[in-house]
């Protein structure tokens, strides 16, 4: 195997830090954990990137895999229908809450986001409202890199090297209670805070413009922010009243992550529109998916109704079969059930490391968990670029990946360690993810 680092251009990857090392290399994995080309073990506490929620090593995903390829390797979606796309949408509507009924397949995140700010305009275009084009999101939150769903992103780091971007893109306060800007001394009323920045924001755009509104039922970028009671509630509300579509961004926050198929499930509010990928297949073929309701489509089933809009890979034979082998195990082993039944003891196992002087704040939910770093518990203040720099690139993610985990040291938003485990993960792995972090944890606060 050659370097590298010669032909191989990472993602989100300073190549330049790798000029006197080695890039590691993981060539194999099993459970909860993975394998380096020396032969090291990690225990994969993000699931690859949020994404093998099944777990690795999953043979039957990979027979899956080679049976479909072996009878139909590929057939687009354009016009035509293949078995695994018609079963797994069909598959995909009974889990969805309410009438998300419809179902088209992408190949990741991003083109799900794409395709959800795509249908909200052709749809408000098609029912006669053609000035909404706008959409609403959450400061520091992600939704992807492709050039429309980077504009719905809210972090102005990734942002600004590719900028102009698509006009339209609107942000709000997230709800990082942490750092509440108001109501800093009671969760709901600042959730209900948040909530009416959106009708504000609404307001002040012009309602008459705006197409929808795209949260994240976690919000994972900023480390986790878990939505206040009765959040969700008055934004479903308040997109009733100024008929604006809400979007469940769901890439990280379906598949059990949360305990639940859907995150709009566990915090029990209803989307007009659920965009997904990821654990969709636990990551063994690449497959997302924009999921709308059926009065969303129904515009589009007159008579020289067209969406027009595809990709080539969009709900390709092989990922659709890997997906339904992959719904099978889940509903074989009850992964969401093992989730609600060990994320008590996941948080407690994580809120040990409270102790900690660099501990601000644990938060999250399911096996979806942000630990926020600190400078200072009392006062809250957080590092500077230049400590931000020394601990987080500097010491921790290289720490705690040559300690034996694999996790996701983070500073997009205020410093943040973020844990995602696989869903078959249990005491032992949340015991080992509390010891490597107290170690490396600790050290860090003396190298500061």
């Amino acid at each position: 195997m050659g370097n590298a680092t010669d032909h191989l251009w990472m993602h989100f990857t300073r190549m330049a830090s790798y000029r006197e090392g080695e890039v590691p290399t993981i060539v194999r994995g099993e459970g909860a954990y993975v394998w380096d080309a020396q032969g090291r073990r990690y225990l994969d506490g993000l699931a690859g990137l949020f994404v093998v929620n099944a777990g690795h090593g999953r043979t039957e995903l990979a027979d899956a895999a080679a049976k479909q390829a072996s009878e139909l390797a590929f057939f687009p979606l354009w016009s035509y229908a293949h078995p695994t796309a018609v079963e797994l949408a069909e598959r995909i509507a009974a889990l969805t809450p309410g009438d998300l009924n419809r179902i088209f397949f992408t190949t990741g995140g991003s083109e799900a986001v794409e395709a959800a700010w795509k249908l909200a305009r052709a749809y408000y275009k098609r029912v006669g409202k053609p000035t909404k084009h706008k959409v609403v999101s959450r400061y520091i939150a992600y939704h992807g890199t492709s050039m429309g769903a980077l504009s719905i992103t809210g972090l102005p780091g990734i942002k600004s090297d590719f900028e102009p971007l698509v006009p339209g893109g609107i942000k709000v306060p997230n709800t990082n209670f942490y750092r509440a800007p108001e109501h800093g001394d009671d969760v709901e009323a600042f959730g209900r805070w948040a909530a009416d920045e959106i009708a504000r924001a609404i307001e002040r755009e012009g309602p008459e413009t705006v197409a929808a509104v795209f949260l994240e039922p976690v919000q994972n970028s900023g480390g986790c922010f878990p939505p206040p009671p009765g959040y969700f509630q008055r934004v479903r509300e308040i997109c009733d009243e100024y008929d604006v579509l809400l979007v469940s961004d769901e890439v990280i926050c379906a598949w059990g992550r949360l305990g639940e198929y859907f995150g709009a499930v566990r915090y029990g509010y209803q989307p007009d529109i659920i965009t997904t990928a990821k654990g969709l297949t636990s990551g063994y073929s690449p497959l997302g998916a924009m999921i709308a309701t059926d009065r969303l489509m129904e515009p589009f089933l007159a008579e020289t109704g067209v969406f027009a809009h595809g990709v080539t890979f969009g709900g390709h034979p092989v990922s659709c079969a890997v997906a339904l082998a992959n719904l099978d195990i889940f509903a074989r082993e009850d992964l969401t059930g093992h989730v609600r039944a060990n994320e008590a003891a996941f948080r407690a196992t994580l809120e040990k490391l409270n102790d900690l002087p660099i501990v601000g704040e644990v938060r999250g939910d399911g096996y979806f968990y942000g630990i926020e770093l600190v400078k200072d518990k009392q006062t809250r203040a957080t590092f500077d670029d230049d400590e931000s720099e020394r601990l987080l690139r500097g010491f921790l993610s290289t720490a705690l990946f040559q300690a034996g985990l694999y996790c996701r040291a983070d500073d997009r938003g205020d410093p943040v360690v973020q844990l995602a485990p696989p869903l078959i993960a249990g005491q032992e792995q949340f015991d080992e993810m509390e010891q490597i972090l107290r170690a490396v944890l600790a050290e860090a606060w003396q190298r500061l």
